[in-house]
C-alpha cells in the first residue's frame, strides 16, 4: 500500500504526475511518494490528481557522486522554498551533462536532439535513449544504453560532481529526510564501507526494500539500519510502462506490498527536521 519511490516526465518517467496517480489509485496504494531525479516540478499535479484519493508524499532523488560513481539520495518532505534556489543549480547541471552526450553521439555519427521540455523538468539519458530509438540508430532504449549511453560506453558523460556528503548536507539543511536509494546498486564501493561517511553527514534512512534487491541483500540492509539506528524505506522505482512496447502495464506499481507502517517514522522524522532552528 506504500509507495516511496516513483518517476513521471518531470524525470525520466512516462507518466503524467496525474497519470501516476490514477495508476497507483488503480493499484491500490494509499501513500505514494513523487521521486523525480533533482526536480520538484510535478508535486503540484500529483497534489491535484490525488485529491483525497490517496497521499502524496513530497520527495525527489538527488543525483551525487561516491568515489566518482553515482549514488543517489531520496529526500522526503523537503522545504520547497530552501530547496529550490539550489535545485535549480542541478537541474542547469542536468541540463549541461546531457548537451554533452549529444555532442558525443555527433562526434560519433549518431546526431540527436534532446526533446523539449519544461522549465522544471530534469533531462536524462532515458530521453537521448528515446531519441536515438526514435532516429533509427538502435531497437530500443536499452540497446542505447548497452553501446552508447551506459557507464564507461563512448557517449558517458559523468555527472558534474556533486559530492554525496554535500547532497545530504543540503536535504538535512532544507528539512528534508535523506534516504540512500537503491544502495545495492552502488558501484563504487561495498555499503559496509560508505555508511558511515554517509551516516556522518547526516544521513537518516536507508531503502532497504527494491526490486534490484535480493532477500540476502534486504536482511543485510536491515541489519545496517538497527546498527546505525536508521530509518527504513523502500519503493518500486517505477517509471511508468515502456512506450516501446505500446503496453500499459502497470504490474511494477506496488508490487513489493509495503506496509504503511514504514511511513510513519520518517513522519516523524520529517517533523522533527521541521522544528529545528534554520
Amino acid at each position: 500500500m506504500l509507495e516511496l519511490h516513483c518517476h513521471t516526465t518531470y524525470s525520466d518517467g512516462t507518466l503524467t504526475p496525474t497519470e501516476l496517480v490514477n495508476a497507483a489509485i488503480a493499484r491500490k496504494v494509499q501513500a505514494l511518494a513523487i521521486t523525480d531525479h533533482d526536480t520538484m516540478g510535478g508535486w503540484d499535479e500529483a497534489f491535484a490528481a490525488a485529491i483525497d484519493q490517496l497521499e502524496i508524499v513530497p520527495g525527489l532523488e538527488l543525483s551525487t557522486v561516491c568515489n566518482d560513481r553515482s549514488l543517489h539520495i531520496l529526500g522526503f518532505y523537503p522545504d520547497r522554498d530552501l530547496l529550490s534556489a539550489p535545485l535549480n543549480e542541478r537541474l542547469e547541471g542536468r541540463k549541461r551533462r546531457s548537451q554533452k552526450i549529444v555532442e558525443k553521439l555527433a562526434d560519433l555519427g549518431y546526431p540527436v536532439e534532446l526533446p523539449e521540455m519544461g522549465e522544471s523538468m530534469a533531462p536524462g539519458r532515458p530521453h537521448i535513449a528515446t531519441a536515438m530509438v526514435r532516429a533509427g540508430y538502435v531497437e530500443s532504449s536499452r540497446e542505447a544504453f548497452d553501446r552508447f549511453l551506459g557507464d564507461d560506453k563512448p557517449a558517458y558523460v559523468h555527472y558534474e560532481k556533486f559530492d554525496s556528503e554535500d547532497g545530504i548536507e543540503l536535504l538535512r539543511a532544507c528539512k528534508a529526510v535523506p534516504v540512500w536509494a537503491h544502495p545495492c546498486l552502488f558501484r563504487g564501493g561495498y555499503v559496509e564501507e560508505i555508511l558511515p561517511q554517509l551516516v556522518e553527514a547526516g544521513l537518516m534512512g536507508i531503502e532497504v526494500f527494491h526490486p534490484s534487491h535480493t532477500l540476502r541483500q534486504v536482511a543485510r540492509l536491515e541489519a545496517l539500519c538497527e546498527e546505525y539506528q536508521l530509518l527504513m524505506t523502500g519503493g518500486s522505482d517505477y517509471h511508468g510502462p515502456n512506450l516501446e512496447t505500446k503496453r500499459a502495464d502497470y504490474s511494477s506499481l506496488n508490487s513489493l506490498h509495503l506496509s504503511l507502517d514504514l511511513l510513519e517514522p520518517i513522519k516523524q522524522a520529517a517533523s522533527q527536521q521541521r522544528s529545528l532552528k534554520a
